[in-house]
């Protein structure tokens, strides 16, 4: 069952209507806005890959994406790739290292993989206030649009999550796993997860109220959504060992959690330890990597040594696991 929690969030001062701010090319982003079922706007943006730059042309915020060149270089490009965003707890999609990582998104496929994110409701320059079912209802309406405005089938596109954003994504393809015609994405990437609400609590202390989806939820859904997923499946969960924010063990709770729910009969921790100890990749001060295949797909352990809880945003393991996903 969903509970929630409170915690504290700050914007960015700086004008998310001007990208360039946040280091990138001049018009390389189109700002625009999806409007959620319930009449929410959501301030969003579409990164576009450094090779496609000089076929653009200017943009600034636009009601209407789908007339700029932009737009379109992504929705008739078969070959073209989509990177979703979900972004953590804090700030907005502008904030700390995510433009850094949205570089790092679309920097294994510079003329292929777009990247498009928002800012949940009561973020940035979102409209109304967050919610536990507004969460969810966001990232459905971030799928919709990549799907049927953009015209990209789940096939070409990748969930990337981090932190809260872990939550909220899978919240989101529990939903999808369940629809009459299910949504697969190509893969999930999840990065900096969490599994115990008490360390988010004290971490965020900063201004403003914000709702998380409990991470009691966590568990179950990743149950249903590998006990209903009737395709293939493509799941990395990275996590840094110096992260001081949330503990990199986390990861390791989800990863068994993971690997149980795949398996029809289970797993418990302990044993999955003993595998891992046997078969895990050893990258030296680079950390590990440990994979578990079933008859469905692959799920992935990705720890690195270093990396804190945002560097490790524009680090290329980031990148790797991305273009691996596709």
């Amino acid at each position: 069952m969903l509970g929630t929690v409170y915690c504290t969030a700050i914007w960015s001062i700086r004008d998310l209507n001007v990208p360039e701010t946040f280091g990138f090319l001049h018009n390389q982003v189109t700002t625009f806005s999806i409007l959620t079922p319930d009449r929410v706007s959501l301030h969003a943006w579409h990164v576009l890959p450094i090779g496609l730059y000089r076929r653009s042309q200017p943009s600034g915020f636009t009601r209407d994406i789908t007339s700029r060149l932009k737009f379109k270089l992504l929705r008739d490009d078969p070959e073209a790739r989509l990177v979703i965003y979900l972004h953590g707890i804090a700030g907005s999609i502008g904030s700390g290292w995510r433009p850094d990582n949205y570089r790092a998104l679309y920097s294994c496929g510079p003329d292929k993989i777009h990247v498009v994110t928002i800012d949940y409701r009561g973020y940035g320059l979102s409209s109304s206030t967050p919610s536990e079912k507004g969460l969810l209802l966001d990232a459905m309406a971030l799928t919709d649009w990549a799907i049927n405005v953009a015209g990209i089938p789940d096939s070409r596109i990748v969930l990337f999550a981090r932190s809260l954003g872990t939550a909220v994504g899978m919240s989101l393809i529990g939903h999808l796993a369940k629809l009459p015609s299910p949504i697969n994405f190509s893969g999930i990437v999840f990065v900096a997860s969490f599994s115990d609400v008490a360390t988010l609590t004290a971490i965020y202390h900063i201004s403003g109220v914000i709702p998380v989806l409990s991470p009691l939820a966590i568990s179950p859904r990743l149950l249903a959504f590998f006990q209903t997923m009737i395709q293939k499946y493509h799941i990395t969960f990275i996590h840094a060992r110096d992260d001081v924010d949330i503990p990199w063990t986390y990861t390791e709770v989800l990863f068994w959690h993971a690997v149980n729910a795949a398996l029809s009969t289970g797993i418990s921790y302990e044993d999955l330890e003993q595998e891992k100890n046997k078969k895990r990749v050893d990258l030296g001060d680079g950390g590990w990597s440990m994979e578990w295949r079933t008859s469905k797909g692959l799920i992935r352990e990705r720890i690195l040594d270093f990396g804190l809880y945002d560097k490790i945003m524009s680090y290329p393991a980031i990148s790797m696991a991305t273009i691996d996903a596709f």
